[in-house]
C-alpha cells in the first residue's frame, strides 16, 4: 500500500492528464477545442494586423520580394 501512494504522489499529475485526455477524446470535444484555439488564433492575428497595419504591409511586401 505504501508503494501505490508513493506511485500516486509522484504521477498524480500525469494520471489525471490522462484521465482528462481520454475523457476530451470519447465525448469529441477535440473538435471543440481544436476550433476554439483557431478562432483565438485568429482573433490575436486580426487585431495585430490592425494595430500595426503598415509594419505587416512592410513584412509582407518583403516576404513576396523575397519569393
Amino acid at each position: 500500500m505504501n508503494n501505490f501512494k508513493e506511485f500516486w504522489n509522484q504521477f498524480r499529475g500525469a494520471i489525471i492528464g490522462v484521465i482528462i485526455a481520454i475523457l476530451i477524446l470519447i465525448t469529441g470535444l477535440d473538435k471543440l477545442i481544436l476550433a476554439i484555439v483557431v478562432i483565438a488564433i485568429g482573433a490575436f492575428v486580426g487585431n495585430y494586423v490592425q494595430r500595426n497595419k503598415e509594419d505587416v504591409k512592410v513584412k509582407l511586401k518583403n516576404f513576396i520580394d523575397k519569393m
